[in-house]
């Protein structure tokens, strides 16, 4: 499998260890002033985008989740209290709403969660054979993930996907940093013996297992 398979899954770094104190256009936005809340929106949105995608999967609504972010932090911003990296605060509030969507979809008829997933940009030299490939192999990643607890795949999508230390995943879930690498071990006895059953999986574990941070 080509890089461009895993791209939007696993190379793009997190930006949540970056951001220290509470910057000027949160302080801002707290106070009410619609400009910084613009601001935090262009600043922070394609990184909650990129959260958002590798927590719940190809979806077609996805730009609906994102959005959706964005009402809980406009609605929840006046509780930041900037006792902790205003990316870890707003890496929480993706993450919870993120699991409400996909609590959402379980809670549905099975008819109506089998919509399509968007079309993602391929390079110009990916045949639309590749794309296709890549595609079904991450529906088929996602339908693996959907098989384990919420915490374990939290705690699975923020360390191995997303790069996020299990120091700052404590900090984000509320949980001592062992309980943290206790879901994550058994988080990935789970996937990888799941992937073990499909060959065509056999590639992204590899990508995986080379990126990760033990």
């Amino acid at each position: 499998m080509g890089a461009a398979t895993l791209t939007s899954i696993t190379t793009l770094p997190s930006t949540m260890a970056q951001d220290e104190g509470s910057p000027s256009y949160v302080r801002r936005a707290i106070a009410g002033e619609a400009a910084g809340f613009r601001e935090l929106y262009a600043r922070h949105k394609r990184d909650v985008a990129r959260l958002v995608m590798r927590m719940v999967g190809p979806r077609a609504d996805l730009e609906d989740v994102v959005q959706e972010v964005f009402v809980q932090v406009f609605r929840s911003l006046g509780a930041f209290r900037g006792d902790a990296r205003f990316t870890t605060w707003l890496h929480r509030v993706t993450v919870n709403v993120s699991l409400m969507y996909l609590r959402a979809q379980r809670s549905r008829p099975q008819l109506s969660r089998q919509s399509s997933p968007p079309e993602t940009p391929s390079p110009e030299n990916e045949s639309p054979a590749v794309a296709a490939a890549t595609a079904e192999r991450l529906r088929a990643l996602y339908a693996i993930l959907d098989t384990i607890s919420e915490k374990k795949r939290t705690v699975f999508v923020l360390h191995d996907l997303e790069g996020v230390s299990a120091q700052e995943i404590s900090q984000l879930v509320g949980a001592p940093v062992l309980t943290v690498r206790t879901r994550l071990f058994y988080a990935r006895r789970e996937i990888y013996a799941a992937m073990a059953q499909s060959p065509a999986l056999d590639a992204i574990a590899s990508d995986l297992l080379s990126q990760r941070d033990e």
